[in-house]
């Protein structure tokens, strides 16, 4: 892959000098090498990605928790069904449905019929899971997903009935990915970034790991550092801070560097 690194503001005062870095797949390579080096799409059409603080769940290490049983029982009554995106009816009535949940989910047009339907249309979705009332026959959620053969699962939108809420249905949709995909031999599933304590229900599955920017790492405690870190006034990056350092790495950045998975070649 090509690194691109590009300038966000700047602290001079504290030398501190930030950049978004880009992945641009080269010859070769396929998305699933990108994700397992940190990134995650930028383009949906898988040409752009960036390195961002994310979560996985490394499925062969993945065994549903007291936790994860109690939400699959919620949901129990409700079907699911892989289907391929060529095979998935996207009528009017799912697209207003998709259009109605992301209104109340994350505001008023911010996802537009025009974002919604470039989303549908495009690679970024090869794969819907679509769950089904079996009691009522009536579809209640859909998760839009990438699969790359037994590489990766990455679950990307979900959409999902809101009268449903007291069942857990987000959830559970999210749980059952977890569960079939571990069925099928899937050695990732991707839950996409982790930046709050909001977040952090993306991290109740065993195998759970996320990517701190050097390497991928399963110390939930390393993570929740890094969150309550971000919601102080920061004049250090990450590595430059101690507490870090000396908490997680005892305090080798020989240590830090050498599990870096990122080198660059002489020439």
């Amino acid at each position: 892959m090509k690194l691109l690194f590009s300038e966000q503001n700047s602290d001079y005062e504290n030398y501190q000098f930030p950049y978004a870095i880009w992945a641009i797949p080269e010859a070769g390579e396929t998305p699933a090498d990108i994700f397992n080096a940190g990134f995650l799409p930028s383009s949906r059409n898988l040409d752009r990605f960036y390195l961002c603080r994310q979560v996985r769940v490394n499925l062969a290490k993945f065994k549903p928790s007291s936790e994860n049983r109690r939400i699959l029982r919620k949901g129990a009554g409700i079907d699911v069904k892989l289907v391929p995106r060529d095979k998935y009816d996207y009528t009017p009535e799912r697209r207003q449905f998709f259009k109605t949940y992301a209104d109340i989910k994350f505001g008023k047009d911010v996802m537009s019929f025009e974002r919604l339907d470039a989303l549908f249309a495009s690679p970024i979705i090869s794969h819907l899971l679509v769950f089904t009332d079996a009691r009522t026959g009536g579809e209640v959620g859909v998760a839009t997903l990438y699969l790359e053969g037994k590489s990766l699962a990455f679950y990307y939108y979900a959409f999902y009935d809101l009268n449903y809420y007291a069942r857990n249905l987000g959830m559970f949709m999210m749980t059952s990915a977890a569960a079939l995909f571990a069925e099928r031999g899937c050695r990732q599933l991707y839950l996409g970034t982790c930046y709050s304590d909001n977040a952090l229900y993306k991290t109740q599955f065993a195998g759970a790991e996320f990517f701190n920017g050097f390497r991928w790492s399963d110390d939930l405690e390393e993570l929740k550092f890094i969150i309550r870190r971000d919601q102080k006034e920061l004049r250090q990056h990450l590595l430059e801070t101690e507490a870090y350092r000396d908490g997680f790495y005892k305090g080798d950045l020989e240590k830090i560097a050498s599990a870096s998975a990122f080198r660059v070649k002489a020439g």
